[in-house]
Protein backbone atom coordinates (compact mmCIF):
# COMPACT_ATOMS: atom_id res chain seq x y z
CA UNK A 1 0.00 0.00 0.00
CA UNK A 2 1.34 3.16 -1.16
CA UNK A 3 1.47 5.85 2.01
CA UNK A 4 -0.88 8.71 1.97
CA UNK A 5 1.08 10.39 5.07
CA UNK A 6 4.83 10.11 6.23
CA UNK A 7 5.01 11.07 9.70
CA UNK A 8 8.34 12.12 10.99
CA UNK A 9 10.35 12.42 14.12
CA UNK A 10 12.62 15.30 13.34
CA UNK A 11 16.34 15.60 15.45
CA UNK A 12 17.03 16.41 18.37
CA UNK A 13 15.76 14.61 20.89
CA UNK A 14 17.61 11.82 23.08
CA UNK A 15 18.15 9.00 20.96
CA UNK A 16 17.43 6.73 23.79
CA UNK A 17 13.74 5.01 22.64
CA UNK A 18 11.14 5.47 19.89
CA UNK A 19 9.33 8.88 19.99
CA UNK A 20 5.86 7.34 21.51
CA UNK A 21 3.56 10.48 19.86
CA UNK A 22 4.43 9.25 16.28
CA UNK A 23 3.94 5.40 17.83
CA UNK A 24 0.24 6.16 18.33
CA UNK A 25 -0.64 7.83 15.12
CA UNK A 26 0.80 4.49 13.12
CA UNK A 27 -1.26 2.34 15.70
CA UNK A 28 -4.52 4.66 14.58
CA UNK A 29 -3.60 4.74 11.29
CA UNK A 30 -2.41 0.99 10.96
CA UNK A 31 -6.47 0.53 12.96
CA UNK A 32 -8.25 2.52 10.48
CA UNK A 33 -6.60 0.82 7.04
CA UNK A 34 -4.89 4.14 6.11
CA UNK A 35 -1.37 3.84 4.41
CA UNK A 36 1.47 5.31 5.61
CA UNK A 37 5.03 5.58 6.20
CA UNK A 38 7.43 6.41 9.82
CA UNK A 39 10.41 8.08 9.67
CA UNK A 40 12.16 8.63 13.04
CA UNK A 41 14.87 11.13 11.31
CA UNK A 42 16.04 11.33 14.86
CA UNK A 43 17.56 8.31 15.18
CA UNK A 44 18.70 7.65 11.76
CA UNK A 45 20.15 11.34 11.33
CA UNK A 46 22.26 11.02 14.19
CA UNK A 47 23.75 7.87 12.86
CA UNK A 48 24.25 9.48 9.78
CA UNK A 49 26.53 12.41 11.58
CA UNK A 50 28.05 9.44 13.19
CA UNK A 51 29.10 7.74 10.05
CA UNK A 52 30.93 10.67 8.71
CA UNK A 53 34.47 10.64 7.64
CA UNK A 54 34.42 14.31 6.61
CA UNK A 55 36.43 15.84 9.23
CA UNK A 56 38.53 11.85 10.00
CA UNK A 57 41.64 14.58 9.37
CA UNK A 58 40.89 17.54 11.20
CA UNK A 59 40.34 16.42 14.64
CA UNK A 60 41.16 19.52 16.53
CA UNK A 61 42.55 17.99 19.38
CA UNK A 62 43.52 14.20 21.15
CA UNK A 63 40.02 13.66 22.62
CA UNK A 64 38.53 14.65 19.58
CA UNK A 65 41.00 11.92 17.69
CA UNK A 66 40.42 9.42 20.42
CA UNK A 67 36.78 9.95 20.59
CA UNK A 68 36.79 9.25 16.62
CA UNK A 69 38.42 6.13 16.80
CA UNK A 70 36.72 4.09 19.26
CA UNK A 71 33.02 5.58 18.16
CA UNK A 72 31.97 2.41 16.96
CA UNK A 73 32.74 1.04 20.59
CA UNK A 74 31.06 3.84 22.52
CA UNK A 75 27.82 3.43 20.34
CA UNK A 76 28.03 -0.38 21.41
CA UNK A 77 28.97 0.63 24.83
CA UNK A 78 25.41 2.65 25.33
CA UNK A 79 23.58 -0.36 24.27
CA UNK A 80 25.07 -3.14 26.15
CA UNK A 81 23.53 -3.60 29.82
CA UNK A 82 27.01 -4.17 31.28
CA UNK A 83 28.16 -1.07 31.09
CA UNK A 84 25.45 0.42 33.15
CA UNK A 85 27.25 -1.35 35.80
CA UNK A 86 30.12 1.25 35.53
CA UNK A 87 29.36 4.68 35.79
CA UNK A 88 32.84 5.98 34.70
CA UNK A 89 32.47 3.78 31.54
CA UNK A 90 29.30 4.89 31.07
CA UNK A 91 29.89 8.49 30.98
CA UNK A 92 33.29 8.00 28.75
CA UNK A 93 31.16 6.63 25.78
CA UNK A 94 28.40 9.52 26.11
CA UNK A 95 30.22 12.11 26.02
CA UNK A 96 32.96 10.60 23.07
CA UNK A 97 30.03 9.91 20.86
CA UNK A 98 28.64 13.72 22.15
CA UNK A 99 32.40 15.05 21.03
CA UNK A 100 31.56 13.21 17.32
CA UNK A 101 28.04 14.60 16.89
CA UNK A 102 29.64 18.37 18.29
CA UNK A 103 32.24 18.38 15.59
CA UNK A 104 29.88 17.45 13.19
CA UNK A 105 27.82 20.53 13.94
CA UNK A 106 30.46 23.12 14.01
CA UNK A 107 30.75 24.09 10.35
CA UNK A 108 27.37 25.03 10.34
CA UNK A 109 27.79 26.72 13.44
CA UNK A 110 25.19 24.62 15.02
CA UNK A 111 25.64 23.24 19.15
CA UNK A 112 24.74 19.75 18.55
CA UNK A 113 24.64 16.94 21.42
CA UNK A 114 22.74 13.71 21.96
CA UNK A 115 19.67 15.71 23.46
CA UNK A 116 19.81 19.58 21.91
CA UNK A 117 20.31 21.38 18.86
CA UNK A 118 21.18 24.99 19.00
CA UNK A 119 22.18 27.44 16.23
CA UNK A 120 24.03 30.59 16.67
CA UNK A 121 22.21 32.23 14.19
CA UNK A 122 18.68 31.55 14.60
CA UNK A 123 16.29 30.60 16.92
CA UNK A 124 13.43 28.61 17.32
CA UNK A 125 11.58 31.25 19.64
CA UNK A 126 11.07 33.27 15.92
CA UNK A 127 9.02 32.38 13.50
CA UNK A 128 10.89 34.45 10.90
CA UNK A 129 13.84 32.47 11.93
CA UNK A 130 12.07 29.03 11.33
CA UNK A 131 11.23 30.74 8.12
CA UNK A 132 14.51 31.28 7.32
CA UNK A 133 15.51 27.60 8.64
CA UNK A 134 12.79 26.15 5.66
CA UNK A 135 14.59 28.63 3.15
CA UNK A 136 18.02 27.45 3.60
CA UNK A 137 17.55 23.79 4.30
CA UNK A 138 21.00 22.98 3.18
CA UNK A 139 22.59 25.00 6.28
CA UNK A 140 21.50 22.27 8.26
CA UNK A 141 24.26 19.64 8.91
CA UNK A 142 21.57 16.81 9.15
CA UNK A 143 21.03 18.45 5.41
CA UNK A 144 23.06 15.54 3.65
CA UNK A 145 20.81 12.84 5.29
CA UNK A 146 17.43 14.05 5.19
CA UNK A 147 17.79 15.68 1.82
CA UNK A 148 18.66 12.27 0.08
CA UNK A 149 15.87 10.20 2.42
CA UNK A 150 13.15 12.47 1.92
CA UNK A 151 13.88 12.21 -2.09
CA UNK A 152 13.29 8.92 -1.71
CA UNK A 153 10.18 9.32 0.13
CA UNK A 154 8.82 11.88 -2.32
CA UNK A 155 8.79 8.96 -5.36
CA UNK A 156 6.06 7.46 -3.65
CA UNK A 157 3.73 10.47 -3.90
CA UNK A 158 2.72 11.04 -0.77
CA UNK A 159 -0.37 13.29 0.00
CA UNK A 160 0.49 14.97 3.33
CA UNK A 161 3.90 14.76 5.41
CA UNK A 162 3.66 15.53 9.03
CA UNK A 163 6.06 16.75 11.90
CA UNK A 164 5.99 15.86 15.10
CA UNK A 165 7.30 18.20 16.67
CA UNK A 166 7.66 17.98 20.39
CA UNK A 167 10.68 20.56 21.82
CA UNK A 168 12.10 23.42 20.60
CA UNK A 169 15.65 21.42 19.96
CA UNK A 170 13.60 19.64 17.41
CA UNK A 171 12.21 23.06 15.53
CA UNK A 172 15.04 24.51 13.29
CA UNK A 173 15.59 21.18 11.67
CA UNK A 174 11.82 20.67 11.38
CA UNK A 175 11.48 23.41 9.50
CA UNK A 176 14.46 22.83 6.94
CA UNK A 177 12.61 19.55 6.21
CA UNK A 178 9.64 21.29 5.77
CA UNK A 179 11.45 23.67 3.50
CA UNK A 180 13.21 21.52 1.51
CA UNK A 181 10.15 19.07 0.56
CA UNK A 182 8.03 22.35 -0.32
CA UNK A 183 10.80 22.58 -2.45
CA UNK A 184 10.23 19.26 -4.34
CA UNK A 185 6.90 18.96 -4.39
CA UNK A 186 4.93 22.29 -2.81
CA UNK A 187 1.48 20.54 -3.79
CA UNK A 188 2.35 18.01 -1.03
CA UNK A 189 0.63 19.18 2.40
CA UNK A 190 2.41 19.85 5.37
CA UNK A 191 0.94 18.85 8.98
CA UNK A 192 2.53 19.75 12.11
CA UNK A 193 1.46 18.55 15.66
CA UNK A 194 2.96 17.23 19.31
CA UNK A 195 3.63 19.33 22.67
CA UNK A 196 5.56 22.36 21.36
CA UNK A 197 2.72 22.86 18.54
CA UNK A 198 0.22 22.56 21.46
CA UNK A 199 2.10 25.25 23.68
CA UNK A 200 2.20 27.40 20.18
CA UNK A 201 -1.70 27.08 19.90
CA UNK A 202 -2.37 28.54 23.53
CA UNK A 203 -0.27 31.42 22.42
CA UNK A 204 -2.67 31.98 19.37
CA UNK A 205 -0.02 31.04 16.63
CA UNK A 206 -1.51 29.46 13.73
CA UNK A 207 -0.69 27.76 10.68
CA UNK A 208 -1.08 31.59 9.08
CA UNK A 209 2.17 32.41 10.96
CA UNK A 210 3.86 29.99 8.81
CA UNK A 211 1.97 29.98 5.31
CA UNK A 212 3.18 28.72 1.58
CA UNK A 213 5.08 25.72 4.45
CA UNK A 214 2.19 25.09 7.12
CA UNK A 215 -1.03 23.32 5.79
CA UNK A 216 -2.45 22.51 9.38
CA UNK A 217 -1.24 22.48 12.98
CA UNK A 218 -2.56 20.25 15.31
CA UNK A 219 -2.94 21.05 18.86
CA UNK A 220 -3.49 18.31 21.68
CA UNK A 221 -4.38 14.20 20.37
CA UNK A 222 -3.67 14.44 17.20
CA UNK A 223 -5.59 11.04 16.15
CA UNK A 224 -9.24 12.31 15.40
CA UNK A 225 -7.81 15.60 13.48
CA UNK A 226 -5.02 13.51 11.24
CA UNK A 227 -8.08 11.02 10.37
CA UNK A 228 -10.01 13.59 9.59
CA UNK A 229 -7.70 15.06 6.78
CA UNK A 230 -7.01 11.76 5.37
CA UNK A 231 -10.77 11.45 4.64
CA UNK A 232 -11.61 8.76 7.19
CA UNK A 233 -15.00 8.15 8.27
CA UNK A 234 -16.02 5.68 11.06
CA UNK A 235 -13.32 6.49 13.18
CA UNK A 236 -11.43 3.92 14.80
CA UNK A 237 -8.90 6.39 17.65
CA UNK A 238 -9.00 4.08 20.61
CA UNK A 239 -5.73 2.15 18.98
CA UNK A 240 -2.82 0.60 21.01
CA UNK A 241 0.45 2.38 19.81
CA UNK A 242 2.43 0.06 17.32
CA UNK A 243 6.30 0.38 16.84
CA UNK A 244 6.57 -2.29 14.02
CA UNK A 245 8.40 1.04 11.70
CA UNK A 246 10.74 1.85 14.32
CA UNK A 247 14.28 1.61 13.98
CA UNK A 248 14.96 -0.41 17.23
CA UNK A 249 18.50 -1.62 16.41
CA UNK A 250 19.33 2.49 16.15
CA UNK A 251 18.43 3.69 19.98
CA UNK A 252 21.37 4.32 22.19
CA UNK A 253 20.14 1.81 24.89
CA UNK A 254 20.70 -1.60 26.29
CA UNK A 255 17.42 -2.76 24.12
CA UNK A 256 13.94 -1.74 23.48
CA UNK A 257 12.80 0.83 25.46
CA UNK A 258 8.78 0.39 25.36
CA UNK A 259 7.02 4.26 25.92
CA UNK A 260 3.77 3.94 27.03
CA UNK A 261 0.66 6.85 28.25
CA UNK A 262 -2.04 5.31 30.53
CA UNK A 263 -3.64 8.55 30.70
CA UNK A 264 -3.38 12.04 28.96
CA UNK A 265 -3.53 15.43 30.83
CA UNK A 266 -2.80 15.46 34.82
CA UNK A 267 -4.95 14.14 37.39
CA UNK A 268 -4.28 17.28 39.99
CA UNK A 269 -3.37 20.22 37.26
CA UNK A 270 -3.42 22.22 39.82
CA UNK A 271 0.36 23.30 40.61
CA UNK A 272 0.80 27.53 40.20
CA UNK A 273 2.17 27.91 36.42
CA UNK A 274 0.95 24.32 35.17
CA UNK A 275 1.11 23.87 31.26
CA UNK A 276 -1.88 21.41 31.69
CA UNK A 277 -4.10 24.29 33.18
CA UNK A 278 -2.96 26.84 30.79
CA UNK A 279 -3.52 24.89 27.89
CA UNK A 280 -6.85 23.63 28.90
CA UNK A 281 -5.56 20.14 28.64
CA UNK A 282 -8.85 18.06 30.30
CA UNK A 283 -7.38 14.51 32.43
CA UNK A 284 -8.23 11.64 29.94
CA UNK A 285 -7.11 8.04 31.61
CA UNK A 286 -7.47 5.08 29.69
CA UNK A 287 -9.50 1.87 31.73
CA UNK A 288 -7.22 0.24 33.30
CA UNK A 289 -8.64 -3.39 31.65
CA UNK A 290 -7.56 -1.44 28.46
CA UNK A 291 -4.03 -0.69 30.06
CA UNK A 292 -3.61 -4.23 31.08
CA UNK A 293 -4.60 -5.36 27.80
CA UNK A 294 -2.72 -3.16 25.56
CA UNK A 295 0.71 -3.91 27.94
CA UNK A 296 0.32 -7.61 27.66
CA UNK A 297 0.01 -7.19 24.10
CA UNK A 298 3.03 -4.94 23.39
CA UNK A 299 5.36 -6.40 26.12
CA UNK A 300 4.76 -10.09 24.19
CA UNK A 301 5.36 -8.59 21.21
CA UNK A 302 8.39 -6.43 21.41
CA UNK A 303 9.90 -7.32 24.52
CA UNK A 304 11.19 -4.21 26.07
CA UNK A 305 13.92 -4.35 28.58
CA UNK A 306 12.17 -1.21 30.19
CA UNK A 307 8.46 0.11 30.00
CA UNK A 308 8.65 3.75 30.01
CA UNK A 309 5.04 5.36 31.64
CA UNK A 310 5.40 8.88 30.01
CA UNK A 311 2.09 10.58 32.02
CA UNK A 312 2.35 13.57 33.61
CA UNK A 313 1.47 11.59 36.70
CA UNK A 314 0.42 8.10 37.32
CA UNK A 315 -2.64 8.22 39.52
CA UNK A 316 -2.69 5.98 42.86
CA UNK A 317 -5.46 4.09 41.33
CA UNK A 318 -3.11 3.39 38.15
CA UNK A 319 -0.56 2.84 40.63
CA UNK A 320 -2.49 0.33 42.36
CA UNK A 321 -3.46 -1.51 39.10
CA UNK A 322 -0.12 -1.85 38.17
CA UNK A 323 0.50 -3.54 41.48
CA UNK A 324 -2.00 -6.28 40.80
CA UNK A 325 -1.26 -6.84 37.37
CA UNK A 326 2.20 -6.60 36.75
CA UNK A 327 2.76 -5.34 33.51
CA UNK A 328 6.00 -8.46 33.03
CA UNK A 329 9.07 -5.79 32.85
CA UNK A 330 10.80 -3.62 34.57
CA UNK A 331 9.04 0.07 34.35
CA UNK A 332 9.53 3.53 35.81
CA UNK A 333 7.45 6.95 35.32
CA UNK A 334 6.68 9.97 36.81
CA UNK A 335 4.44 10.03 40.56
CA UNK A 336 3.08 12.36 42.58
CA UNK A 337 4.24 12.25 46.52
CA UNK A 338 1.06 10.43 48.32
CA UNK A 339 -0.20 8.99 51.36
CA UNK A 340 -0.16 5.82 49.27
CA UNK A 341 3.54 5.82 48.45
CA UNK A 342 4.15 6.83 52.12
CA UNK A 343 3.14 3.35 52.69
CA UNK A 344 6.14 0.86 53.03
CA UNK A 345 4.16 -1.82 52.13
CA UNK A 346 2.42 -0.16 49.34
CA UNK A 347 5.87 0.34 47.79
CA UNK A 348 6.83 -3.08 47.89
CA UNK A 349 4.01 -4.12 46.59
CA UNK A 350 5.24 -1.81 43.60
CA UNK A 351 8.58 -3.59 43.68
CA UNK A 352 6.83 -6.79 43.37
CA UNK A 353 5.11 -5.52 39.96
CA UNK A 354 8.81 -4.55 38.60
CA UNK A 355 8.91 -0.40 39.38
CA UNK A 356 12.64 0.13 39.67
CA UNK A 357 12.45 4.24 39.85
CA UNK A 358 9.55 6.35 40.22
CA UNK A 359 10.30 10.34 39.12
CA UNK A 360 8.98 12.62 41.74
CA UNK A 361 8.45 16.81 41.60
CA UNK A 362 9.24 17.32 45.47
CA UNK A 363 10.08 21.15 44.10
CA UNK A 364 11.10 22.15 47.04
CA UNK A 365 12.38 22.04 50.77
CA UNK A 366 9.91 24.65 52.43
CA UNK A 367 6.55 23.52 53.20
CA UNK A 368 5.06 27.39 52.37
CA UNK A 369 6.73 27.45 48.85
CA UNK A 370 4.97 24.49 48.23
CA UNK A 371 2.04 25.50 49.26
CA UNK A 372 1.66 28.73 47.67
CA UNK A 373 2.34 26.77 44.32
CA UNK A 374 -0.14 24.87 45.01
CA UNK A 375 1.60 21.46 44.70
CA UNK A 376 -1.03 19.69 47.13
CA UNK A 377 1.94 17.78 48.95
CA UNK A 378 3.68 18.01 52.43
CA UNK A 379 7.14 17.50 53.32
CA UNK A 380 6.28 14.84 55.78
CA UNK A 381 4.71 12.66 53.32
CA UNK A 382 7.45 13.61 50.85
CA UNK A 383 10.33 12.51 53.39
CA UNK A 384 7.79 9.44 54.23
CA UNK A 385 7.74 8.74 50.18
CA UNK A 386 11.49 8.82 49.58
CA UNK A 387 12.37 6.22 52.74
CA UNK A 388 9.32 3.87 51.65
CA UNK A 389 10.40 3.68 48.01
CA UNK A 390 14.10 3.18 48.86
CA UNK A 391 13.26 0.69 51.81
CA UNK A 392 11.26 -0.89 48.98
CA UNK A 393 14.14 -0.86 46.53
CA UNK A 394 12.69 1.53 44.03
CA UNK A 395 15.14 4.50 43.30
CA UNK A 396 13.96 7.98 43.77
CA UNK A 397 14.46 10.29 41.11
CA UNK A 398 13.77 13.78 42.62
CA UNK A 399 13.15 17.26 40.59
CA UNK A 400 14.03 20.28 42.20
CA UNK A 401 12.93 23.72 41.04
CA UNK A 402 14.85 27.01 42.28
CA UNK A 403 13.98 30.83 41.79
CA UNK A 404 9.93 30.25 41.57
CA UNK A 405 8.08 33.74 42.85
CA UNK A 406 7.48 32.24 46.28
CA UNK A 407 11.09 31.65 46.71
CA UNK A 408 13.69 33.55 48.60
CA UNK A 409 17.56 32.25 49.58
CA UNK A 410 15.96 31.09 52.96
CA UNK A 411 13.81 28.72 50.95
CA UNK A 412 16.42 27.29 48.66
CA UNK A 413 18.56 27.15 52.06
CA UNK A 414 15.93 24.74 53.72
CA UNK A 415 15.83 22.80 50.54
CA UNK A 416 19.12 22.25 50.68
CA UNK A 417 18.71 21.01 54.52
CA UNK A 418 16.00 18.87 53.29
CA UNK A 419 18.23 17.24 50.21
CA UNK A 420 20.99 16.50 52.53
CA UNK A 421 18.54 15.10 55.43
CA UNK A 422 17.65 12.71 52.90
CA UNK A 423 20.25 12.13 50.93
CA UNK A 424 20.66 8.49 51.81
CA UNK A 425 17.65 7.95 49.89
CA UNK A 426 17.67 9.98 46.67
CA UNK A 427 19.17 7.81 44.08
CA UNK A 428 18.90 11.13 41.33
CA UNK A 429 18.59 15.08 41.19
CA UNK A 430 17.14 16.79 38.42
CA UNK A 431 18.16 20.60 39.78
CA UNK A 432 16.11 23.20 37.38
CA UNK A 433 15.96 27.38 37.51
CA UNK A 434 11.98 28.19 37.12
CA UNK A 435 11.13 29.70 33.97
CA UNK A 436 7.81 31.60 34.14
CA UNK A 437 5.06 30.31 31.36
CA UNK A 438 3.90 33.51 29.37
CA UNK A 439 0.66 31.93 29.20
CA UNK A 440 0.18 31.02 32.53
CA UNK A 441 -2.59 33.08 34.89
CA UNK A 442 0.56 33.93 37.53
CA UNK A 443 2.41 35.49 35.39
CA UNK A 444 0.23 38.35 34.97
CA UNK A 445 0.73 39.38 38.77
CA UNK A 446 4.11 39.46 38.05
CA UNK A 447 6.33 42.57 36.55
CA UNK A 448 7.19 40.72 33.30
CA UNK A 449 9.57 41.39 29.85
CA UNK A 450 10.50 39.00 27.32
CA UNK A 451 12.54 35.81 28.04
CA UNK A 452 13.57 34.91 24.65
CA UNK A 453 13.30 37.56 22.09
CA UNK A 454 10.62 36.10 19.72
CA UNK A 455 6.97 35.90 19.03
CA UNK A 456 6.80 32.03 19.64
CA UNK A 457 8.27 32.66 23.13
CA UNK A 458 6.96 30.57 25.88
CA UNK A 459 8.21 31.89 28.79
CA UNK A 460 8.93 35.64 30.35
CA UNK A 461 11.63 37.04 32.61
CA UNK A 462 10.22 38.47 35.38
CA UNK A 463 11.04 40.95 38.37
CA UNK A 464 11.27 38.43 41.20
CA UNK A 465 9.38 39.85 44.36
CA UNK A 466 12.05 39.08 46.64
CA UNK A 467 15.30 39.78 44.44
CA UNK A 468 16.13 36.14 44.04
CA UNK A 469 16.38 36.20 40.46
CA UNK A 470 17.64 33.59 38.01
CA UNK A 471 21.41 34.48 38.64
CA UNK A 472 20.81 34.05 42.00
CA UNK A 473 19.33 30.89 41.98
CA UNK A 474 21.92 29.71 39.47
CA UNK A 475 24.85 30.83 41.76
CA UNK A 476 23.21 29.50 44.73
CA UNK A 477 23.48 26.02 42.93
CA UNK A 478 26.31 25.96 41.27
CA UNK A 479 28.73 27.32 44.72
CA UNK A 480 26.70 25.92 47.50
CA UNK A 481 24.05 23.50 46.42
CA UNK A 482 25.85 21.43 44.13
CA UNK A 483 29.03 21.62 46.30
CA UNK A 484 27.74 20.06 49.30
CA UNK A 485 29.71 17.21 49.83
CA UNK A 486 26.31 15.21 50.80
CA UNK A 487 24.84 16.40 47.43
CA UNK A 488 27.90 16.29 44.72
CA UNK A 489 27.76 12.42 44.84
CA UNK A 490 24.08 12.44 44.12
CA UNK A 491 24.60 14.72 41.09
CA UNK A 492 27.63 12.47 39.59
CA UNK A 493 25.06 9.35 39.74
CA UNK A 494 22.85 11.68 36.75
CA UNK A 495 23.77 9.71 33.20
CA UNK A 496 24.89 12.78 31.07
CA UNK A 497 22.99 13.48 28.23
CA UNK A 498 20.16 10.68 28.76
CA UNK A 499 19.49 11.99 31.91
CA UNK A 500 16.30 9.86 33.38
CA UNK A 501 16.07 7.93 30.21
CA UNK A 502 18.76 6.00 31.05
CA UNK A 503 18.62 6.50 35.06
CA UNK A 504 16.50 3.05 35.39
CA UNK A 505 19.31 1.06 34.17
CA UNK A 506 22.07 2.10 36.62
CA UNK A 507 19.24 1.40 39.16
CA UNK A 508 18.69 -2.34 37.72
CA UNK A 509 22.14 -3.07 38.26
CA UNK A 510 21.10 -3.77 42.18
Amino acid sequence: MKPKIVLINPPVVKPSEPPAGVAKLSGCLKANGVGYQVIDANAEGLHYLLGQTAFENEWPDRWSRRAYKNLEANVAALQNMETYKNKSRYSRAAQDVNRVLNLAGKPYGVHLTLSDFTNNMLTPARSANLLQAAQMPDNNPFYPYFSARLMAVMQDEPEFVGFSVNYLSQALCAFAMVGFIKNINPRIKIVLGGSLVTSWAALGVGKDKFAGLVDEMIAGAGENKLLELLGVKNKNINCAPDYDDFPASDYLSPGFILPYSASRGCYWRGCAFCPEKAEENLYLPLPATQVNQELAQLVKKYRPVLLHFLDNALSPSMLNNLAQHPPGVPWYGFARVSKELADEKFCLSLKKSSCVMLKLGIESGEQKVLDKLNKGINLSDASATLHSLKKAGIAPYVYLLFGTPQENEESARKTLDFTVAHSDCIDFLNLAIFNLPIASDEARELETENFYEGDLSLYSSFRHPAGWDRQNARNFLGKTFKKHPAVAPIIKRMPEFFTSNHASFFSMQG
